[in-house]
């Protein structure tokens, strides 16, 4: 049993066509400080954080929990992937739901690798917990979560001001099993 309800955690790694999906290890340390660390990742997320705490902070295997997937290019780190239930803190359509979230390194950016990433996670969720909806939230400048919420089928539930900005919440429907 996980946060994701009565799924076996971890999964085998998920594979796509470009990127392997699996749980992090010890070896993702200095990508995940990487990430956490960078302005460009940071700019819709409240700053970056300071690279001298995270070396001082992160753990020898950061990031393991259920939901949490490394996205693998070749062999190395590009991004993570989340997939949490939604916590009473959130927005109260969003309070239960499977929430989906996403970072990846600027060099990774435009490659397609987040929507093959979330879309790959996505199908996963579905057969493992199928009839679930699954939430996203992101602020409204950030042009590019807001395409790739929509190619992802995410459709707007609300706006709201949270942290200094306007954010959007989607839902994207439950897929009903065949």
């Amino acid at each position: 049993m996980t946060e994701l309800g009565p799924v076996a955690w971890p999964p085998p790694p998920i594979r796509t066509e470009r990127l392997v999906l699996r749980e992090p290890e010890a070896r993702d340390r200095a990508s995940f400080i990487e990430l956490l660390a960078s302005p460009e990742v940071h700019t819709y997320l409240g700053g970056p954080r300071s690279r001298d705490k995270l070396e001082r902070e992160m753990p020898r295997v950061p990031a393991r929990w259920p939901g949490s997937f490394v996205a693998e290019l070749d062999g190395a780190m590009i991004g993570q992937i989340l997939l949490r239930r939604a916590t009473e803190h959130r927005r109260p359509a969003a309070v239960g739901k499977a929430d989906l979230g996403y970072l990846f390194l600027p060099r990774a950016w435009g490659f397609g690798y987040a929507g093959e990433a979330c879309a790959a996670v996505l199908d996963w969720f579905d057969g493992v917990i199928p009839g679930e909806p699954v939430v996203l939230t992101t602020q409204s400048a950030n042009v590019g979560s807001m395409r790739l919420a929509a190619k992802l089928g995410f459709t707007e539930v609300e706006r709201f001001h949270a942290w200094d900005a306007e954010q959007w919440l989607g839902l994207r429907p439950p897929v009903t099993p065949e």
